[in-house]
């Protein structure tokens, strides 16, 4: 996880006095009333305050429930934004939601505080790319697709790293759970929508597909949305959660 700054934010003039930063010109252009300003950038004030204290990424909906009525909750992180963007951290998206991190060419100045993590082993990076590609999946199509078995333990670590999650079951006989990515996926690989994962000639340039693929190859387009259900999949239940043991079992009484 990247590391935070304790920053704050240039202060913010709409009289434009020496030694002070103005408002940039699309956040002038966009609030064109002189008194309007000032509340704007409070709002965008709070939004940091906000975003900095929080241990997990913030949406615009989490942003604009705290905000004063009325701000314009994108206008103000796109702000944010700009301040932030030649400093040490950066305001980022992250899926729907935002958060700071170090800036990317500073990454190296914390590889001396970074936990060090174990590393996952082939099979599981093979199952990972395959649910990063083709979520919607099911234990049985990973297998399809890598041509062995994947064993439970596999799954279970991927699960562990909080990077894949049990989406929900798949309409058909046995109704196979199904797996897709996470945020913190996203988070891990500095990708702001799964639709950012690497095509084939960026893999190929990477030298991590072969130059003899054959022909018919082809690699799946992740889905626009990869938090909302497909057709074919029926959400998961209590009775579902409890099944796959990630619900305490209800206790009734006699």
């Amino acid at each position: 996880m990247s590391e935070r700054a304790n920053a704050s934010v240039i202060p913010f003039n709409v009289e434009d006095e020496p030694g002070q930063e103005s408002f940039s010109e699309d956040l002038a252009e966009q609030v064109q009333n002189p008194a309007e300003r000032p509340h704007m950038a409070e709002a965008v004030r709070m939004a940091e305050a906000i975003v900095f204290a929080s241990a997990e990424p913030v949406s615009e909906k989490q942003l604009a429930a705290r905000l004063p009525d009325g701000i314009n909750v994108a206008l103000a992180i796109r702000e944010l934004q700009r301040i932030y963007a030649r400093r040490g951290v950066n305001l980022v998206r992250v899926g729907d939601a935002w958060a700071f991190r170090t800036a990317g060419d500073l990454a190296f100045l914390m590889s001396r505080d970074t936990v060090q993590q174990r590393k996952l082993s082939r099979a599981a990076l093979e199952v990972l790319a395959i649910i990063a590609y083709h979520q919607p999946v099911t234990r049985a199509e990973i297998e399809d697709i890598r041509g062995v078995e994947t064993s439970k333990g596999t799954l279970d670590t991927l699960l562990e790293t909080e990077w894949v999650r049990m989406r929900g079951r798949r309409k058909t006989p046995g109704r196979p759970v199904t797996y897709g990515t996470t945020e913190t996926f996203l988070d891990h690989f500095a990708l702001e929508e799964i639709r950012d994962l690497p095509g084939m000639e960026e893999l190929k340039g990477a030298g991590l597909l072969s130059g003899r693929m054959p022909s018919n190859f082809s690699i799946p387009q992740p889905p626009a949305d990869p938090d909302a259900l497909t057709e074919d999949e029926d959400p998961l239940t209590d009775i579902d959660l409890e099944e796959l043991g990630l619900l305490t079992p209800r206790v009734t009484e006699d």
